[in-house]
């Protein structure tokens, strides 16, 4: 007998019914990226369809998102200074801080989290403390976990480190928890890669290390079971939530991690895939329906939450 797996394609709503994957905006979470000022919404050029924003501005921003049903956002901040220790990154008066009060002021609904890393406020641009010329891992964890306490402070529903130093999952849980804010979840970019897609984040965030890289803290793409071990450590010290970072170029782990973990898992489309993606559109080489094929793909391969430049784009191609 021929088998007729066509049947089941012949219609939309056959093919609707009959879908495996579900993915819809309630399932994605859209990076905004703060800055000094006022009355700022520039477009970022390495980033078409993504815009700088002053914290007046994020009122409307967030609003707007809800109404597409984009109900969860990620705030990256470019503090007006930078010095040797990222104090701007823990400064109660931080950009961070001051985006997450407003938003929560004017859109109270809204889940904010934030990511809690130092590169963004360094003048050296590293992710923690530079001691001689070198990343110190322990130095570093008093200063993520004051950071990530003030962002808790200021109403932050998540904190997500991103600096993947050694046991700051756990500097940050216990400071959380001995300062009255137990019921602040962590989001950890547990399996981070050293990767080349995040070229216009480091642009657009102006994060980019002033001298040699950060492959000696992030992970070597060539390495699998190590993201696994990653993983297991963020769980054993606190981690609501892992996150495996890119996503496009790192499927096989999202779906190895999904299946090991009983924790929500996350994956970044980060800003590499997402500025090739808008770029192949806007020259007319791809349908701008690759959005979703991008976006199921990564549900497909096991991801509850999407960290995604694509959500306001993604809601309005969204049919289901």
């Amino acid at each position: 007998m021929i088998q007729r797996p066509r049947r089941l394609r012949r219609t939309p709503a056959i093919r609707e019914l009959c879908a495996e994957t579900d993915l819809t905006p309630r399932h994605l979470v859209q990076p905004l990226f703060v800055v000094e000022g006022k009355g700022v919404r520039n477009e970022i050029p390495s980033m078409p369809g993504c815009y700088h924003l002053s914290v007046d501005q994020l009122g409307k921003e967030v609003g707007e998102l809800a109404t597409l049903g984009l109900r969860s956002v990620i705030l990256f901040g470019l503090p007006g200074n930078k010095d040797e220790v990222g104090s701007g990154a823990y400064d109660p008066d931080g950009i961070i801080q001051r985006a997450v009060k407003e938003i929560k002021d004017r859109r109270p609904a809204t889940v904010v989290i934030t990511d809690v890393c130092l590169c963004e406020y360094t003048s050296h641009g590293h992710c923690g403390l530079l001691v001689g010329g070198q990343v110190d891992n322990d130095a570093s964890l008093e200063l993520l976990a004051r950071t990530a306490r003030s962002h808790a402070q200021a109403g932050a529903d998540l904190v997500a480190p991103s600096d993947m130093m050694d046991g700051r999952v756990a500097a940050i849980r216990d400071e959380l928890d001995a300062s009255g804010f137990s019921e602040v979840a962590i989001m950890a970019y547990s399996a981070k890669y050293a990767s080349a897609f995040y070229g216009p984040f480091r642009d657009a965030a102006r994060s980019a290390p002033q001298s040699g890289d950060r492959r000696g803290y992030q992970m070597d793409f060539r390495n699998g079971r190590e993201a696994l071990k990653e993983i297991a450590l963020d769980l054993d010290e606190g981690a609501d939530i892992v996150m495996v970072k890119p996503a496009l170029c790192y499927l096989d782990l999202v779906r190895q991690v999904r299946d090991l973990v009983d924790v929500p898992v996350a994956a970044y489309n980060v800003s590499g895939e997402y500025t090739m993606v808008v770029k192949a559109i806007r020259e007319g080489l791809v349908d701008e329906r690759i959005i979703l094929e991008v976006l199921f793909s990564i549900r497909r391969a096991g991801a509850d939450i999407i960290l995604t430049y694509f959500g306001r784009d993604f809601a309005r191609l969204y049919e289901g």
